[in-house]
This record gives structure tokens, sequence and C-alpha cells, in this order.
């Protein structure tokens, strides 16, 4: 308890504005397996849309909705999740250059949010605050596995149109296995996308 108290101490507001808090991290909370947990834990909140963990630049960025919670909570879920975080030695040591897998591909993502965060937030109403929600989403575990599912599914038609159009819709009882398929395959693809 007194080392989550010292280290909630240590956590400097950086920058607040509505809907978006920058706060320092101390040495400890930079370290990738802390600021991974950091990353996870902050939109676990209601009302927290997007954090992101700049372990170099020692921060980490946070969007919430205004309306639903305070910057004030937004920093409490913070100091909540300081306890729970893994201690110094309870990982392997890694240099914040190198990412594992073992996880997916979220920490990998995590650390291109946090590259693409602005040192500011955007002016109210610009182009680049419009697009930054637009970015924060599409680089989420689920966003491109659903991208790359896509891109299998649009490369097997082109490499299958012609055998469609010139031959099993024209005798589809002689192409029955080849529909039986198609519809397998489209049936995996909705049942995948239901389950997210």
């Amino acid at each position: 308890m007194a080392r989550t108290d010292e280290l909630a101490r240590r956590i400097p507001v950086l920058y607040r504005g509505p809907g978006f808090l920058r706060l320092g991290l101390p040495d400890e909370l930079c370290r990738p397996e802390v600021a991974q947990a950091i990353a996870r834990g902050l939109p676990a909140t209601p009302g927290v849309t997007a954090a992101a963990v700049d372990p170099d630049g020692r921060r980490v960025s946070v969007r919430f909705e205004a309306s639903a919670v305070s910057a004030g909570q937004v920093a409490r879920a913070l100091f909540a999740l300081l306890a729970g975080l893994p201690a110094a030695g309870e990982s392997p040591d890694e240099s914040s250059a190198q990412v594992s897998f073992a996880n997916g591909l979220q920490p990998l993502l995590d650390r291109l949010k946090a590259l693409l965060t602005p040192a500011t937030p955007p002016a109210e109403g610009s182009l680049q605050a419009r697009f930054q929600p637009l970015v924060e989403s599409a680089l989420t575990e689920k966003a491109i596995v659903n991208f790359f599912n896509d891109i299998v599914a649009f490369y097997l038609i082109k490499t299958h149109w012609e055998l469609i159009t010139k031959r099993w819709l024209q005798n589809p009882v002689a192409h029955s296995n080849a529909w039986l398929t198609v519809f397998y395959l489209v049936f995996l693809l909705v049942r995948y996308r239901k389950s997210q």
C-alpha cells in the first residue's frame, strides 16, 4: 500500500482538456509489462475510450467521455490499477524497443498508438481531432484481424470469380461441393463477426 501511495504521488498531470488527460509516469511504470497493463486496464474504466502509454516519453494519454467520467475519476482509476501492476522481476527483463508477441499483436499496436498520439491534443473541430478516434479504433487487434479476414475473403472471390461466373452458376448441381464450401466459409465468417 505504501508503494502504491508513493507511486501515485509521483504521477503529475501534464495536460488536462475536455475529454483528454495526459499524466507523467515514474520510471517504475514505464517498464514494458507495466505499460501494457496500464494501456489495457484504463479502457476498462466506464467512460474511458482509449489509453496510450509512451514509455520513452514517460507519459500516458487518456481519452474519455467528459459527460460520463471526470479527469479526477480517470486519475483515480489509474491509481487503483497501481496495486495490481506487475512488480519488478515478475517477468523477464525486456528492453523498451522489444515487443513480445506472446499476447498477440496488441502490445505492438499499443506502441504504435503511443507514437501516433500527438504531444498536445489537437484543436477542437480540427481534421486531426476528427480522425484521432478513427486511428485509435483501427489500431486494435480485433480491427486488424477483421481487416485481414476481409482481405482473404476478397482474394478468394477474385481468384475464383471466373469459375463462379462461367461454371458454378451455369451448372450449380455439378459444382455443389464448391457451393457448400462457399456457404460454409461465409457461415464461419459471419459467426466469427457475431462473436466479437
